[in-house]
């Protein structure tokens, strides 16, 4: 068996572009990809690739899904087997083993810290938005950066008191233990045992992850508290669940953004991220001050083959759009910089223009990397020594692009602005390429070597699965009830609902369809709609960010993560002025409509199945007696239902 963990990095590492791309030639179309259905014979293409959720999906023939599932249909491979092409691909090591009960114990610790993480994330977002030092002080604080009350609420900013024992208390009063606390790094221990808040009196900025969950925190020291201060941004230690070199500080409000405009800004710190998504960039990330790594780059990979850096234009932001920049052109990433002038850093320059303005500026002044560094090392340097220097580190630079024809375009550039032979330029590079191959640190395939590799895996036997479409044998009104599961499933949209004993409680969208149905024992049809049902109402108790749409887009079960994409694609393709309203009370009157719908289906069908019965009864009076009054009340219901429905239409 392939470990959860294991299967969990090849989901993170596969792109849903560059594994299509292996068999499907692919246009880009505004945020997604167009290209020929591989299923079916067509002339004009149908199959759209989106990065933005991972998927695939062919209007055509309907067929798609995920990395996964794309690769198990178009090579015929089992689930496992499917993993395994992905993971060679990927060059991710599989193990295939019993988990240890240690192992597993580990994977149950992570999902506690993750829970313990989006506690104290909204524990601190209360604090700034309704406790009076709070408002008073990390608010106003926030506000004089300029940030505005959508944004913050957009990033799930908070203040943190300035008792260091408040938080640890308040936990432990919600049942979480000190263990989890201490894990995620939120608490620490004294030397005297006392459980202390790490990040007390600071304003709090959560790191959400590229899949929705608070990994950690940074936390600010306020500007009237700076002086003195050697360390004005306090962050999670690294624990199981957040490794700095791994994250991104905005990945998850910008990841739609940048798969939109095939392009990501990166910046140094989390004031410019959120100044810069206010004045309108939204395709913006930071790495705050570190390094980038592999891990950072694949993960932005997966939404667009384009970043611009973003930085100061001192002599510390010239040496942060340095650094990393040979790994992002070994990954083949099309690299820019624009280094802002006049001593201004990205957040004091989003403060100063519209967004139009703003807009402009980037497109305008981003410079090719290999131009910036071209002109930045050979800039009014005489000596030859040092000259050779400059021109063979913009040489290694060039040998690592994985592109052969942007390398000869960029030695060409060198060569004209450095008077270097070119024949001595590609002399050079070819060196540094064999040398590297000697070494085995060869810089990482380009697409068309990736899919020559893709030719000698050899698709195991496996016959095409047989039959209808789940979804074709499903009444139209349980279609629509599971899409709305599907897409809103985990909203809270029903309050003061009564249960059996006269109590108020409040139910999401899943539960509401699942009590609703429970109550008279209705299930749907298709069984496969009953499993999404449950195990969105299931989840949704195990865990408190679960979210319906992304879980079931990249299910472990094939035909559920297809059903999913199917039912949730549309919208993805839809104008804003086509797309239906999903506003809480549209949703809920929608929901109730289609559940009224499915119960008149229901009854209709058993009216029809009546009338035979009755027909066939012949001689036996008692039974079609009995049979007449089922026919008689059933009737009665439906004329009831049908009145119901002429009083909620929808919207």
């Amino acid at each position: 068996m392939i470990d959860r963990q294991t299967v969990e990095r090849i989901k993170d590492a596969a792109n849903i572009v560059d594994v299509v791309s292996e068999f499907v030639t692919l246009k880009k179309a505004g945020a997604n990809y167009k290209g020929l259905c591989p299923f079916h014979d067509e002339k004009t293409p149908s199959f759209i690739v989106s990065p933005a959720r991972g998927t695939c999906h062919c209007f055509g023939c309907g067929k798609g899904g995920n990395p996964i599932s794309f690769i198990m249909e178009h090579e015929q491979m089992t689930y496992p087997e499917a993993l395994r092409w992905l993971a060679k691909k990927y060059n991710i090591e599989i193990q295939e083993r019993e988990l240890s009960n240690e192992e597993k114990e580990q994977q149950s610790q992570r999902e506690s810290m993750f829970i313990v993480n989006e506690w104290a994330c909204k524990y601190f977002e209360d604090l700034l938005h309704n406790d009076v030092d709070g408002v008073a002080i990390g608010m106003q604080y926030l506000r004089s950066r300029g940030f505005r009350d959508d944004v913050i609420r957009k990033f799930q900013i908070g203040y943190d008191s300035d008792n260091r024992y408040q938080l640890a208390t308040k936990a432990k009063e919600k049942g979480y233990k000190e263990e989890f606390l201490e894990k995620t790094g939120i608490c620490y221990k004294t030397d005297r045992g006392e459980l202390i808040d790490r990040f007390a009196g600071r304003v709090i900025f959560p790191w959400i992850g590229v899949s929705g969950k608070v990994v950690g925190f940074s936390a600010r020291v306020l500007d009237q508290r700076t002086k003195g201060v050697n360390q004005k941004y306090v962050n999670s230690p690294d624990s199981e669940i957040y490794h700095k070199a791994n994250e991104l500080y905005g990945i998850w409000q910008a990841k739609r953004a940048i798969a939109k405009e095939n392009r990501v800004y990166m910046v140094e710190g989390q004031a410019d991220v959120i100044s810069l998504y206010q004045s309108g960039i939204e395709n913006v990330v930071a790495n705050s001050g570190t390094a980038l790594s592999l891990h950072q780059i694949h993960m932005l990979h997966r939404f667009t083959g384009n970043i611009t850096l973003l930085y100061d234009g001192d002599a510390a932001g010239i040496h942060a759009a340095m650094r990393g920049t040979d790994m992002l052109l070994s990954e083949g990433m099309n690299l820019k910089v624009l280094l802002i002038p006049d001593g201004k850093d990205p957040d004091e320059l989003a403060r100063t223009m519209s967004a139009e303005q703003l807009k402009s500026f980037l497109e305008e002044n981003a410079v090719d990397f290999m131009q910036f560094k071209t002109d930045l090392m050979l800039k009014g340097v005489t000596d030859p020594q040092k000259r050779s220097e400059a021109v063979a580190s913009i040489v290694n630079s060039i040998s690592l692009i994985p592109n052969a024809i942007l390398r000869d375009t960029y030695l060409h550039l060198c060569a004209e602005k450095s008077g270097v032979k070119e024949e001595n330029l590609i002399s050079a590079m070819n060196r540094m390429i064999r040398e590297r191959k000697e070494r085995g640190t060869v810089q990482p395939a380009n697409t068309i070597e990736a899919g020559a590799a893709a030719q000698n895996v050899t698709p195991a036997a496996h016959p095409p699965m047989q039959g209808a479409s789940p979804i074709a044998q499903a009444s139209a009104v349980e279609q629509m009830l599971i899409q709305m599961i599907l897409k809103h499933g985990e909203k809270i949209i029903f309050r003061d609902v009564e249960d059996n004993e006269g109590n108020k409680i409040n139910l999401s969208l899943a539960q509401y369809v699942q009590y609703n149905l429970g109550a008279d024992n209705l299930k749907f049809t298709n069984s496969l709609y009953n499993d999404i049902l449950q195990e969105a109402v299931d989840m949704q108790e195990k865990e408190k960010d679960f979210k319906a749409e992304p879980y079931f887009l990249h299910h472990h079960n094939i035909k559920i993560s297809q059903i999913a994409i199917r039912m949730t694609e549309e919208k993805f393709h839809l104008s804003g002025s086509q797309q239906m309203s999903e506003d809480e009370e549209t949703i809920r009157r929608n929901v109730e409509h289609l559940l009224l719908d499915f119960r008149k289906d229901f009854v209709d069908e058993r009216l029809k199945q009546l009338k035979i019965e009755i027909n066939s009864c012949g001689s036996d009076m008692e039974r079609m007696l009995k049979l007449m009054q089922e026919f008689k009340d059933m009737q009665d219901i439906r004329n009831a239902l049908a009145h119901a429905l002429g009083n909620n239409v929808i919207v």
